[in-house]
């Protein structure tokens, strides 16, 4: 067999996917430039264009088999301007000098007469780069416009970074053979996310990377790349494994916020240590889903009980108006926490169409029943907060404080916890990635006890991901 790299791409046949912010924007003071709400790994979060420059310098590098369209242009400059980035900052992390590769091959994957990797394109519908001859190609006919239309100009340029990740790999002589495709994945997606950095910066001659929606974005095509979710019952080659968004996303965070050494310490064991105790597949006869009802709010609840063994449990209402009645908190419907009566008040009906499962189609960002229990989760990470003493609850620094803590419950619940009404609560595989999703697209698992989130989604489940890996005073310190 032929040796090529390739991506979980046909996701992106997808309409785009909303994310935004969930609400005004609150105040905070920072603590440090990586820990300033309103900045994403030391940059200021700002909206604004993404995408091609008008005045992009031209492309240095030609495309085999181009049809000479706006597809075929932005990845011809998205190579020009990852060779220039590689040209500068090669030498600082690997020895030896950098390389462009030899050519790039575009090609339809509804024609049926093309090669690449002395394989046939039909059908071909990825983006890939080819060991054997150091090449780079993609598909022209349905993967590129459906890039574009999903996630914008930026999409294209995004996975082309991850491709040429792989060309650095092969350069660096940074893998073994025998390595694991899970490892050199997530090493090409932490590479891809070490040039956007760059983009954001300002330092492209040919786009601009807006550290807000532009960002954001690219966040919500990562998504889409994910594994499938599988279970013991299906057949899964785990050499093909990429890893699930959560896992994705962490190394192209790696990359965007320390740059090329970070993606060289990527490994199996990084990896292994990362994931943890995380459930990766679902057991036999799972569905991974649990419909959110009183009885399943109840043994949540229950659940946090037990993990954290508060001195005075926050109290359970169902009754949705009694949120506008709190005194010290507006309602962050659908599920609210009111500090002065130490009580969590859900919204049924809105959080059930909250967590209503998606499926695991390729073809969207993934929601489910996770989706909502995980903002449940943050309304009583909230409580625990408030029984600490000497917090703000309604800052920015609360916001991201909370989606940390909302992090260490997660996996908290990796293991088995049985409630007094007897029901098993614990993590599945596919939950965190739900998690994830609705921190980008509505943010309120990452929000203060008024419901109100940091602009940046990135910021988000960077502060989700630090509880995960670590502790409830680890996100105190980080966030205090």
């Amino acid at each position: 067999m032929r040796t090529r790299h390739t991506g979980r791409l046909l996701a992106l046949l997808a309409v785009a996917a909303t994310v935004a912010g969930c609400g005004t924007t609150v105040s905070g003071k920072a603590v440090s430039v990586f820990d300033d709400p309103f900045k994403v790994a030391g940059l200021q979060v700002v909206d604004g264009a993404s995408g091609l420059r008008s005045d992009a310098e031209k492309p240095t590098r030609e495309v085999d088999g181009t049809d000479g369209g706006k597809d075929d242009e932005i990845a011809a400059q998205s190579v020009s301007d990852l060779e220039t980035y590689w040209q500068g900052v090669y030498g600082d992390t690997f020895s030896g000098q950098f390389q462009p590769v030899e050519a790039l091959i575009s090609w339809n994957s509804d024609d049926y007469d093309g090669m690449f990797c002395d394989e046939s394109t039909a059908g071909l519908i990825n983006a890939a780069f080819c060991e054997d001859d150091n090449t780079i190609g993609w598909d022209r006919g349905v993967l590129l416009p459906a890039l574009r239309k999903a996630n914008g100009d930026m999409a294209i340029t995004m996975v082309l970074a991850h491709e040429y990740g792989h060309a650095i790999q092969k350069m660096a002589k940074l893998n073994k053979k025998g390595t694991p495709t899970l490892v050199a994945e997530q090493q090409a997606d932490c590479f891809a996310g070490s040039y956007l950095r760059w983009v954001a910066e300002g330092n492209s001659p040919r786009f601009t990377l807006s550290t807000g929606d532009g960002l954001n974005n690219l966040l919500a095509a990562m998504i889409s790349f994910r594994d499938p979710l599988l279970s013991q019952d299906d057949y899964f080659d785990t050499g093909d494994e990429h890893g699930s968004a959560f896992e994705r996303i962490s190394a192209f965070q790696f990359g965007f916020t320390d740059g090329p050494s970070s993606c060289a310490a990527i490994d199996a064991k990084e990896i292994g240590q990362r994931r943890g105790d995380l459930p990766v597949e679902l057991q036999q006869d799972q569905t991974g889903e649990w419909p959110v009802s009183e009885e399943s709010v109840r043994s949540i609840v229950e659940a946090m009980n037990i993990l954290f063994t508060p001195k005075s449990p926050p109290q359970l209402s169902f009754d949705a108006s009694a949120a506008s009645k709190c005194p010290d908190a507006r309602p962050s419907s659908p599920v609210s926490f009111c500090p002065a009566t130490n009580t969590i008040t859900v919204d049924l009906p809105e959080l059930q169409k909250m967590g209503t499962s998606t499926g695991d189609s390729e073809n969207v960002l993934v929601t489910g029943d996770n989706t909502a229990y995980s903002v449940l989760v943050s309304r009583y990470m909230l409580a625990v907060q408030e029984e600490h003493g000497g917090l703000v609850l309604d800052n920015a620094e609360a916001a991201l404080r909370t989606a940390c803590l909302t992090g260490v419950a997660t996996t908290k619940m990796s293991k088995e916890v049985t409630t007094p009404d007897g029901n098993t609560v614990a993590l599945t595989a596919g939950d965190i990635d739900e998690a994830v999703s609705g921190l980008l697209t509505n943010g309120l698992a990452a929000s203060d006890v008024n419901g109100e989130s940091v602009p940046a989604g990135f910021s988000r489940i960077d502060a989700f991901r630090i509880g995960v890996l670590g502790d409830e005073d680890r996100c105190l310190k980080r966030f205090p």
